[in-house]
């Protein structure tokens, strides 16, 4: 059976490849829980500091969710549906969202429904200029349902996410850049080796530092900017008697780079 979801690692990064390219990469029930499985497992990898996920083929980064096996849970009725379909996706975009080590997205190609919705709940983001995206749900007669009525408004705004998901129309890399969905958008042949240079500046710091900034803004992004002020407190707290912070700090006053345990 195709490993819907192939990974490797090499000097800290692993690499993960959503592998359907025949079907635009789409997002099956398989890959999704494969995905999820290679996530646990990256993530318990200490050896593994950084992650990009892109995908295979020169067409599509992720075109969706796979509307063939999603339409059989429709049918089934409304508790399938949510339970096979959408808590599947919600699942697979928190855990992405809330993922202890930095994830970047090299989008190469489409990034439709639930492909968009990854991008969108991933830390970074860069994009091949080509690579197109869509909020094309409402073409089907439903609300995007892996988390995207509720992120994109919070990276681009609510008007201009409003306009993305109420008409269903494609949009440029360039545009997905003003909307604050990519961090980059670069030539299509240059999409890995950015987001490798991206992985790399990345890992000149502590391992420790870099989960407390995605765990503090993670949760604090939708909390009151006084709970906000406390996670972003505990954080520092947590760092107070590693190696790591007093590392950081004696390296600084002698004018050397650190040396990260990540401990």
């Amino acid at each position: 059976m195709t490993d819907h979801v192939q990974y490797d690692i090499a000097g800290g990064i692993a690499t993960l490849t959503l592998n359907r390219p025949e079907k635009l990469n789409a997002i099956n029930y398989a890959m999704a829980d494969r995905l999820m499985a290679v996530l646990d497992a990256v993530e318990s990898n200490a050896a593994v500091r950084v992650v990009i996920l892109t995908g295979a083929g020169g067409r599509a980064f992720c075109a969706g969710g796979d509307i063939y096996e999603f339409s059989k849970s429709v049918r089934a009725g409304t508790t399938v549906a949510v339970r096979e379909f959408v808590r599947r996706g919600q699942t697979l975009t928190a855990r992405i969202e809330s993922f202890t080590k930095p994830i970047i997205v090299a989008v190469n190609g489409l990034a439709y429904g639930g492909g968009c919705e990854i991008t969108e709940a991933a830390h970074l983001a860069v994009a091949a200029e080509h690579a197109e995206f869509a909020k094309p749900e409402i073409n089907l007669g439903m609300p995007p349902t892996f988390g995207g009525t509720q992120r994109l408004p919070r990276l681009a705004g609510r008007k201009r996410a409003l306009e993305c998901l109420l008409t269903g129309d494609a949009f440029s890399a360039a545009r997905a850049l003003e909307l604050g969905l990519v961090n980059r958008v670069v030539l299509a042949d240059d999409l890995m080796s950015t987001a490798l240079a991206l992985a790399q500046r990345i890992m000149r710091h502590s391992p420790l530092a870099a989960a407390g900034i995605l765990s503090a803004v993670t949760r604090g992004i939708n909390a009151s900017i006084g709970e906000g002020l406390l996670m972003e407190s505990e954080q520092f707290a947590r760092l107070v008697p590693s190696h790591d912070l007093t590392e950081g700090l004696e390296a600084w006053k002698a004018r050397r780079a650190p040396v990260y345990a990540g401990r």
